[in-house]
């Protein structure tokens, strides 16, 4: 049996699980909230203990520390030389990274290479990567990266109609993201529904803050709406989405806007925040939808019509879909969106079953569907310690 650590580390939040593999029994959870901020929260569960501190941390070296000192204090674990692998959840792996791998300096040196594709991630990933090598250097280290799943998105989809040489000599082209909560909740769909992965034609729509569309085909990604950045694709919390790129220069010519504003408006001032007026959350916008407020009403119009555009492309490219499925704290917690998404969709012979969706069932299509309609927990944390224990061959002192 090994302890093996999951990370997934925001720009200021860390998020951690340890599991016991190979049982895949979680340890311990938690999260830490505000780093750098006033006001930081600690949070961790493990067996019927639950501990929130609010604490200084002034950033991610710091929150690491602290998680450690934790679990020593509270005896989760009693001697750091248990924790046999770290796994971390990187953002961006560019074109270099294809898989997972183990983290050598030249595995840092080629995250720090592509930090400008991920400004907001790919920092706070590196640094957990450094603090923990140096307080756990005897467990090993293992990168996990949100691109990976994509690398199998045939030319065709990935590339931008740019001049070519943008992509032969800069790299400019689609990565995008999510990819390893597309990846586990495509896999545990096929589990629930008793078929193998490679023959089925899945789209999976990851809702949350952040937001992306993945079509998957014989268990490969084969396009998603997230591009170059985390940017493109669906509007998200903060997140305009794609737009028409020529309303950059004309906000900066035309309206004199600073580059910097506008790539700060459209990353943090955009999407759900900026339509409805009210918030980011959705929870938020539900509710002022349900009290007559038009423009969030006009928000949810706006964002379960892109996804529906997104899967009817996808059904389109794969020449069918076997299983639509709904994950991410909006997609597994809102009926409200699976419902409006679903409506629009029975063309494609996409139902969806009022009682199993109020109740949050796994499949909600109706009995005898062709396209099952799913609600698939996402846990990333789980994927990353797998990946994790393949390469953790030695057992733990």
């Amino acid at each position: 049996m090994q302890k093996i650590m999951a990370i997934n580390a925001g720009s200021s939040s860390l998020k951690f699980q340890i599991f016991e593999m190979p049982g895949e029994e979680v340890l311990v959870k938690g999260l830490i909230e505000r780093i750098g901020l006033p006001g930081a929260i600690f949070n961790m569960s493990f067996q019927n203990e639950k501990i929130k501190e609010v604490c200084k941390i002034n950033n991610h070296a710091e929150a690491v520390e602290t998680l450690l000192e934790q679990l020593k204090a509270h005896q989760v674990i009693n001697d750091l030389s248990e924790i046999a692998g770290v796994g971390h959840r990187v953002a961006h792996g560019g074109e270099d990274f294809v898989k997972s791998c183990v983290v050598t300096e030249e595995v840092v040196q080629g995250i720090e290479a592509v930090t400008s594709l991920a400004p907001l991630h790919n920092p706070a990933n590196i640094i957990g990567i450094k603090t923990f090598r140096e307080l756990l250097p005897e467990a090993i280290s293992v990168a996990v990266f949100d691109t990976a799943f994509h690398q199998t998105i045939p030319e065709e989809n990935f590339l931008y109609a740019l001049p070519y040489e943008l992509y032969e000599k800069h790299h400019i082209r689609k990565y995008g993201f999510h990819g390893t909560s597309h990846q586990y909740v495509a896999g545990k769909a096929a589990e629930v529904l008793g078929k193998p992965l490679e023959k089925l034609k899945i789209i999976s729509c990851h809702l949350g803050n952040g937001a992306s569309v993945c079509a998957i085909e014989d268990g490969k990604s084969v396009n998603t709406s997230m591009g170059f950045t985390p940017n493109a694709g669906l509007m998200m919390g903060t997140r305009s989405g794609t737009i028409d790129a020529t309303i950059i220069p004309y906000l900066v010519d035309e309206l004199g806007y600073s580059l910097d504003e506008v790539v700060q408006m459209m990353s943090s001032e955009s999407g759900v925040l900026g339509v409805s007026g009210i918030s980011s959350d959705f929870r938020d916008i539900e509710v002022a939808a349900e009290e007559g407020n038009t423009r969030a009403q006009l928000t949810l119009r706006m964002f379960t019509g892109q996804i529906c555009n997104y899967i009817g492309a996808y059904a389109s490219a794969m020449n069918g879909c076997d299983a639509l499925l709904f994950t991410a704290g909006v997609g597994e917690n809102s009926p409200l969106i699976r419902k409006m998404v679903t409506e629009q969709l029975s063309y494609l012979g996409v139902t969806c079953d009022v009682t199993k969706n109020n109740a949050g069932d796994m499949i909600i299509s109706e009995n005898d569907q062709a396209v099952k309609v799913c609600i698939i927990p996402t846990n990333e944390e789980l994927m990353i310690a797998r990946d994790v224990e393949k390469y953790a061959k030695q057992p733990t002192r």
